[in-house]
């Protein structure tokens, strides 16, 4: 499944910063650009799983339906 969103990178004397609008929870920050990247898209996977657990555990034992949902913006 792919989705899109917005990487923000910003310049800092450290080498940059970076987060997704989108997704709150998603920043990290490299000494460079490409570091920033990398990094932040490591950021978003566990972004995305840690609430992926949190909402399984949350929901674990309670009658619940889960599928599929795509989202075009």
């Amino acid at each position: 499944m792919d989705f899109q969103f917005t990487a923000v990178f910003r310049r800092v004397p450290e080498g940059y910063i970076a987060f997704v609008e989108e997704l709150p929870g998603a920043n990290t920050q490299g000494v460079t650009l490409d570091e920033a990247r990398t990094n932040l898209h490591e950021a978003v996977a566990l972004v995305l799983e840690a609430n992926r657990t949190l909402a399984q555990e949350a929901a674990s034992g309670k009658d619940v339906i889960r599928e599929p949902l795509k989202v075009s913006a």
